[in-house]
């Protein structure tokens, strides 16, 4: 586990803490603290109460302390680092933006730099609990409609995390892009100057980059006024594109693989009047995809890339959460939400849901109807059944017709939303507290970053590139020996043999240059050194 002390470190799970939390006098320091939540997660320890089964003496060790904390010490030293709502969210946001800065001096292309790349993608967390009837979501991965939380997750180019923002009430993607994401990227992200903006009409802030829930001309238009460039998909595509106007192009992915794709460009005016570049990529069915993008200074080439590279964050919540437990429960308990807070009226969602089943069966009559017909020489017997059944069938048609315009009138009376307050007492609600889970997930968050740096140290030294992520987590459970020398003001960590030469080679390049670091254990002045048994 001492091998991710220095990734940790360098993603900042140390930097800020002192800023922003303060414990009484203990025996557990702040930063021991810390330090063992991360290494927890990169245990893929799921939970806190999973703690009382690990061992206490041997994490310790890792600590440099007698023991690790039970888990109602731990319980408590969270209860008060989290007791003040907001702390989590300000230490997240001052990490949000080293990160952000960290990313962007990395660019090889300063242009591309300037502009910064901004992936947003919604999460459903969804709750079993029985402490309040939250509202219901769709949960694609389960394909049903749950009672759950939605977090909105921003990601940069590869999938690694800046921010998250939880939402109790979903008002949708726009709405909390509108409200939450983007002035917070206004705040922390690195932008162009001043000076920059004005002597480029093209130039922008930066791009944000959504699925089709976020598709909306008028937020597009309002983008473009604050300098903020989209790239989403075409909800609306129209009609196919010729193919003669497809040409491939050689594609360059976020992974470095070069792939052909054919592609094609037109200016596309939507329907406020807002002309945008819109690209389509010719499948090998036949398909087109379109892609939508208010960012001039891209290639062509570049949008594809950067639209299929959507994927990664997908590829992250998935990660996260099958690895790193991101949708446990840390505190059990509720916080009120204000009573002015706007949520979609139940009585509206059930008429909707009502209006929806009628216009279904009011279409299987009609298509019942349009394909009952009378034989090429029908007798007068099978003309009479035919007229029977004809008529009873409008007649039901009729009736239907009828159910479903008083069910839609019904629905035109009852308001779409209503306040929390004037909802019925049964079904009002309030929000899980969020504190110890925002606060929790930012470990994570770091966890996952300093995973993935050294997976990219580790990767280039594997026969393939997928084994990088589950050499790291066998070699997270490898023992070591650890010798401490205070005269020379050195920790070695000697890790045993992998199980294979390759993975030893991979380990061995990995502890050189960890070792060049020259990283010091937290709270002590000893530096590590890493090295493998038996290496001499």
């Amino acid at each position: 586990m001492l091998c991710a002390l220095p990734a940790l470190l360098s993603e900042g799970l140390l930097r800020h803490t002192r800023t922003h939390y303060q414990l009484p006098q203990g025996f557990y320091p702040l930063e021991s603290l810390f330090l063992l939540l991360a290494l927890l997660a990169l245990a893929r320890c799921r939970s806190l109460e999973q703690v009382r089964y690990q061992a206490p003496g041997e994490w310790g060790k890792l600590l440099g302390l007698d023991r690790l904390p039970e888990v109602k010490t731990l319980r408590a030293k969270i209860g008060l680092l989290c007791d003040q709502e907001g702390k989590a969210a300000s230490w997240q946001s001052q990490l949000a933006k080293d990160w952000m800065a960290a990313a962007g001096s990395e660019s090889q292309n300063p242009q591309e730099n300037a502009a910064g790349l901004f992936y947003t993608d919604g999460h459903v967390r969804v709750y079993h609990g029985h402490l309040t009837p939250l509202p219901r979501r769709y949960v694609a991965r389960q394909r049903l409609c749950l009672r759950a939380t939605t977090d909105y997750w921003v990601n940069g180019l590869g999938g690694e995390p800046f921010f998250m923002v939880t939402m109790p009430v979903n008002p949708g993607l726009i709405a909390v892009l509108r409200e939450k994401i983007v002035p917070q990227l206004l705040i922390d992200a690195p932008q162009p100057g001043t000076e920059v903006l004005e002597a480029d009409p093209h130039a922008v802030r930066f791009t944000i980059i959504f699925d089709r829930e976020g598709y909306s001309p008028d937020f597009f238009a309002e983008m473009k006024k604050q300098r903020i460039a989209v790239l989403t998909y075409h909800k609306f595509p129209g009609e196919k594109w010729p193919a003669e106007e497809f040409s491939t192009q050689s594609v360059k992915l976020h992974t470095g693989e070069v792939v052909d794709l054919k592609l094609a460009e037109r200016g596309t005016c939507l329907s406020n009047g807002l002309w945008v570049r819109e690209v389509r990529e010719l499948n090998a069915d036949g398909g087109q995809s379109s892609i939508l993008c208010t960012n001039y200074k891209l290639d062509l080439t570049r949008i594809a890339a950067l639209m299929g590279a959507r994927w990664s964050q997908e590829n992250f919540l998935k990660y996260m959460r099958e690895n790193f437990g991101l949708d446990r429960l840390i505190e059990h308990g509720t916080t009120p939400l204000p009573e002015t807070t706007m949520v979609i009226n139940p009585a509206y969602r059930r008429l909707d849901q009502q209006v929806r089943r009628e216009r279904a069966q009011l279409q299987r009559l009609q298509v019942k109807f349009g394909s009952h017909l009378l034989p090429a020489e029908p007798t007068p017997e099978q003309t009479q059944q035919f007229e029977a059944r004809g008529g009873e069938l409008r007649e039901k048609i009729q009736q239907q017709e009828g159910l479903f315009q008083e069910r839609k009138a019904e629905r035109r009376k009852t308001p779409h939303k209503l306040t929390l307050k004037e909802l019925p007492e049964a079904e009002r609600f309030q929000q899980l507290c969020p504190e110890s889970k925002h606060f929790i997930d930012t470990v994570k968050m770091i966890a996952y970053r300093a995973e993935s740096a050294m997976a990219g140290e580790v990767r280039e030294h594997l026969a393939r590139e997928d084994d990088a992520r589950a050499l790291l987590r066998r070699l997270f459970l490898t023992p070591v020996n650890l010798r401490p020398d205070p005269a020379a003001g050195t920790l070695t960590v000697e890790i045993h043999r992998m199980g294979s030469p390759l993975q030893d080679a991979a380990i061995a390049q990995l502890c050189k240059f960890l070792t060049d670091t020259e990283t010091t254990f937290p709270t002590t002045s000893l530096r590590l050194i890493y090295s493998q048994v038996g290496s001499g």
